[in-house]
């Protein structure tokens, strides 16, 4: 991991250069770019120009064509999304874009500015597909595409986290994060990704999950689990795997199952579908519902999609509910028709519990855990006690995805609010909407990269360190895998005494299931409020 100063010593300077921006070139320095796509990972999915390279390298071993693949590349998709045409020509570059980017905010460095970043990609549209660009050259705006330009490509597109917040302040509706998605594509062409990206891509196409765990690990994971919610609950949940003619299958991203504080949330998970006697099976195949596809091109997402609707096929069951997951379920609600839907051999879902059917799913047949919940606490169908979590003062970190990407804001805050009785919202131009990224999506959240990590965190941290000052919020929630991993480093560096827990932790803490025995401490082992002196008495 690279060295990262410490929060009183990183300098943000948003003065701009002494030098244009066409005439300042890219730096790579340690903590602020990733690793290189190892070429076993590239090879797996077939991306070409499989090799050993580093970044840092002057030769990047590109084919000798490698100018006439990236543009040949373009034209393709200029011809395929209108929308990329549009977006290339109706910039007027008025920078309202400018100051809404985490990055920017952290780094001080103007390529950070959604409006310039895209403008590196623009300039070589301009140079290459316009009149006047192709007459005017740099005049115009364009320049040409050198190996300077396209070094830039790789260190600023792997420098946005496609989180879409300056999209909502663009008057003309420009989605800077479709333009980080192409211009990753045009990279890939080359062979030119990250490593923290091409590996998990590589494992969920070969395994069904990110981290490559084969289905009987998996399994045993899960069965953990079900040894440690015993010991919490005096209660023995049975979950099934592969079970053909279950009602429904239940997909989560595999950092609920591997990695600390989501397997909190999966104990919720096990809990809950345990004491409402829900009729669901897990697959060992399709183990994983994050989409690094979304990192890499719209082919990638697509195939990788498509892996949970097979598996809902072959086991037969009548509809899919998700975890809490950020890039699954974008990838769902803005793509799934389009690249592997509609689900039509599916049911809309329907609640066996409540009897709602979930309009909304009709075409995608997929449902949110957290929307599931809401619907059975509005239905009284869950026995709760919200002050097993009088310890934790919550505050609500909407995820870019679900939130910006599927407008879900209400559901996640009504469960929070029947489980926990200490509850602040952030100051409102930092959530709902206009929430601020976790810093680290997009693939980003490795360990070389932990200096940019917590400069694009910064935003973030400075909304939940006002609530942590202001009311003493000590614990932040969210619904997505990959923020209870990077924000949990962030608000170690950044406001510590703030953990952070997934949504159906918080839940697990608070139900009340039937037969359990009493309980002393909460799904972390950490006793219960009132419970503080119950080991020193066993003692």
């Amino acid at each position: 991991m690279a060295n990262v100063p410490k929060p009183n010593e990183l300098v943000i300077d948003h003065r701009p250069p002494a030098t244009g921006w066409m005439d300042t070139p890219v730096e790579f320095r340690p903590g602020t770019w990733c690793y290189a796509a190892k070429p076993k990972n590239l090879e797996a999915v077939g991306l070409p120009n499989p090799r050993e390279w580093s970044p840092i390298d002057d030769d990047w071993k590109l084919p000798d064509n490698w100018k006439q693949i990236v543009l040949e590349g373009l034209r393709e998709r200029l011809e395929k999304y209108r929308s990329l045409r549009i977006f290339m020509d109706i910039c007027v570059r008025c920078g309202a874009c400018s100051d809404k980017c985490h990055f920017f905010i952290g780094s001080g460095d103007p390529k950070n500015m959604p409006v310039l970043r895209a403008e590196l990609l623009r300039s070589v549209y301009r140079r290459n597909f316009t009149t006047a660009g192709k007459i005017l050259g740099k005049i115009a705006g364009g320049r040409e595409l050198t190996m300077s330009v396209f070094k830039e490509w790789f260190y600023y597109f792997f420098q946005c986290t496609e989180c879409r917040r300056c999209s909502l302040f663009c008057p003309y509706g420009i989605d800077t994060a479709e333009i980080t998605i192409i211009g990753r594509e045009l990279l890939n062409l080359l062979g030119c990704n990250i490593d923290w990206i091409a590996g998990p891509v590589a494992n969920c196409y070969h395994n069904g999950n990110h981290l490559g765990i084969q289905p009987h690990a998996f399994k045993d994971m899960i069965e953990f689990f079900v040894d440690e919610i015993e010991a919490v609950t005096g209660v023995r949940v049975e979950p099934t795997f592969n079970r053909k003619g279950a009602e429904i299958l239940f997909i989560t991203p595999s950092g609920d199952v591997f990695a600390d504080p989501g397997t909190y949330t999966l104990m919720g998970y096990l809990m809950l579908f345990h004491e409402i006697g829900l009729d669901y099976t897990w697959s060992t195949y399709a183990s994983e519902g994050g989409n690094f596809g979304l990192f890499t091109s719209h082919e990638m997402m697509k195939r990788l999609n498509a892996k949970m609707y097979a598996e809902a096929r072959r086991l037969g069951v009548k509809w899919i509910l998700g975890g809490e997951c950020g890039h699954m379920w974008r990838v769902i609600n803005q793509y799934m028709d389009t690249m592997n839907g509609p689900a039509d051999f599916l049911e809309v879902p329907k609640s066996p519990i409540t009897g709602t059917v979930f309009d909304n799913a009709k075409s995608t047949k997929m449902t949110h855990i957290v929307e599931f919940t809401a619907d059975l606490i509005k239905h009284g169908k869950l026995k709760l006690d919200p002050s097993r979590n009088d310890n934790h003062v919550v505050t609500y970190h909407d995820s870019c995805n679900p939130a910006r990407g599927m407008g879900f804001f209400e559901e996640p805050r009504y469960v929070l609010k029947n489980v926990c009785n200490h509850f602040y919202e952030m100051p409102p131009n930092t959530i709902r909407e206009q929430t601020f990224c976790c810093g680290s999506g997009s693939g980003l959240n490795t360990d070389e990269f932990m200096e940019m990590r917590m400069r694009g965190g910064l935003p973030r941290a400075n909304a939940v360190r006002h609530v942590h000052e202001q009311h003493g919020v000590n614990m932040l929630s969210c619904i997505c895998a990959i923020d209870r991993a990077v924000l949990t480093a962030s608000m170690n560096y950044w406001v510590p005494g703030v953990e952070v827990s997934g949504v159906h932790e918080l839940v697990g803490n608070a139900l009340v299931m039937e037969g359990e025995m009493e309980r002393t401490t909460d799904l972390r082992g950490e006793p219960l409020p009132g419970m503080e002196d119950s080991d020193d008495e066993d003692l």
